[in-house]
């Protein structure tokens, strides 16, 4: 089975070194017309059954943009493109969070019966705000790179600015027959500024059959992997000293929730950045190390978790905030464009009956895991075993059927019972 060439797209971070007041000054008022034009577009696309298509948008509102807020051309185009990303973004992870409701009936055990249903951009009750200031730049006609005095040439609503920078290993990236270089977002922290480079990369053809390792990987808090490979070794990853972080964090937030003054908002907006920083950075080691242990040509299976709700229920109440809120998607985007840089592949499987069915025999029976215990015990071979690694264990099958040719590999609970 092969599989199409891909690209893969990454963000070069670099901060702008030496910026004088009239630089600055350009830098902030150009982005703060970009923002305010963002917030136009976005309220068109409320108002007009949220129209995404660039042509329309273009015909709609380029050269309304461009006189009421003095973007230039690329500029204006590029704010379009902004809030078009940003909708589909936010599309995006409406249907990855379906409506959950209780239907009021019981089922033959007394236990309330749910349901769900996909949730849409109609859900938004007001248009996406951009709040804060920046500016998209495309490459050539709105930035480029001044490979002889090493500065950043950057386009601003009174003209060029010629900057420094700094950024490690920025120079592999100038290779142009490996990278290319697309817009470049300028931001502001404080009195520091900074721009996200994007670069994209194409990757070579690669098909599943040549893998060499598939790992299948169960994504959780008590561990925050458990990983399970082709040899039968297994690596558990814990998230206690997570668990402990976000209970930190946690308290901090109700405690400047009950105070409810201004500067207690100010700081558990800072306290809420500094939080996601921090899950970003945890994310980020842990992909890294998997990457790294594996090697290429591995193959690692995440169960999809696209309509999978956590069994809160199975959870103390006051654990629940960091079962649900971590940051599992984030996970997977971080190993999925690593993998594809390193000659390896994320493929995602049925989350459906991994934790409840037998890696021996087969069997599926939910009664056969104990949440408590942490521990699956199949009541027809007596195989035990803990219930993440099981988990991954089962992933890890249908990550190898899926190298074996398999497109959509899933386990069939009636099969099992024969």
């Amino acid at each position: 089975m092969e599989v199409k060439p891909l690209e893969q797209s990454i963000t070069i971070k670099a901060k702008l070194l030496n910026i004088d007041d009239e630089t600055a000054q350009a830098f902030a008022q150009s982005m703060e017309k970009y923002k305010d034009a963002c917030n136009f577009i976005s309220q068109y696309v409320f108002d007009n059954n949220f129209e995404l298509s660039q042509s329309k948008l273009n015909k709609a509102l380029y050269h309304e943009i461009r006189d009421q807020f003095g973007l230039k051309s690329q500029m204006a185009q590029s704010a379009i493109r902004n809030v078009i990303a940003r909708y589909k973004t936010v599309r995006t992870q409406l249907n990855q969070k379906p409506y959950r409701f209780d239907t009021g009936k019981k089922d033959s055990k007394g236990h309330a019966i749910w349901s769900q249903f996909s949730r849409d951009l109609d859900w938004l009750w007001k248009p996406i705000e951009f709040k804060n200031p920046q500016l998209d730049l495309q490459r050539s006609r709105d930035w480029s790179y001044l490979s002889s005095t090493q500065q950043l040439s950057l386009n601003t609503l009174q003209g060029r600015k010629k900057v420094l920078f700094v950024c490690q290993g920025f120079d592999q990236y100038l290779d142009a027959d490996k990278w290319k270089f697309g817009s470049i977002k300028l931001l502001q922290s404080k009195q520091n500024w900074y721009v996200h480079i994007s670069a994209t990369t194409s990757l070579p053809e690669y098909s599943p059959e040549e893998a060499k390792h598939v790992v299948g990987i169960d994504r959780g808090l008590r561990f925050l992997a458990a990983c399970y490979d082709e040899t039968g070794k297994t690596l558990l990853y814990s998230g206690e000293k997570v668990l402990r972080t976000r209970r930190k964090y946690k308290k901090l937030r109700a405690e400047l929730q009950s105070k409810g003054t201004k500067s207690a908002k100010r700081r558990l907006k800072r306290i809420g950045q500094r939080e996601n920083r921090w899950m970003s950075d945890v994310n980020h080691r842990l992909t890294k190390t998997l990457i790294d242990h594996y090697g290429a040509k591995t193959i690692f299976a995440l169960e999809d978790l696209t309509d999978v709700r956590f069994a809160t229920e199975q959870t103390t109440k006051d654990r629940r905030y960091e079962m649900v809120s971590w940051a599992f998607y984030q996970f997977e985007q971080f190993l999925t464009y690593k993998a594809n840089l390193n000659s390896s592949i994320v493929v995602k499987v049925p989350a459906k009956y991994t934790s409840q069915r037998c890696p021996k025999c087969g069997r599926i029976r939910k009664e056969n895991r104990d949440h408590n215990l942490h521990l699956y015990v199949c009541d027809r071979c007596g195989y035990k075993s803990n219930d993440d690694r099981l988990a991954a264990m089962n992933i890890q099958l249908l990550g190898t059927l899926y190298r074996s040719g398999e497109e959509a590999p899933q386990f069939n609970k009636q099969a099992s019972a024969e």
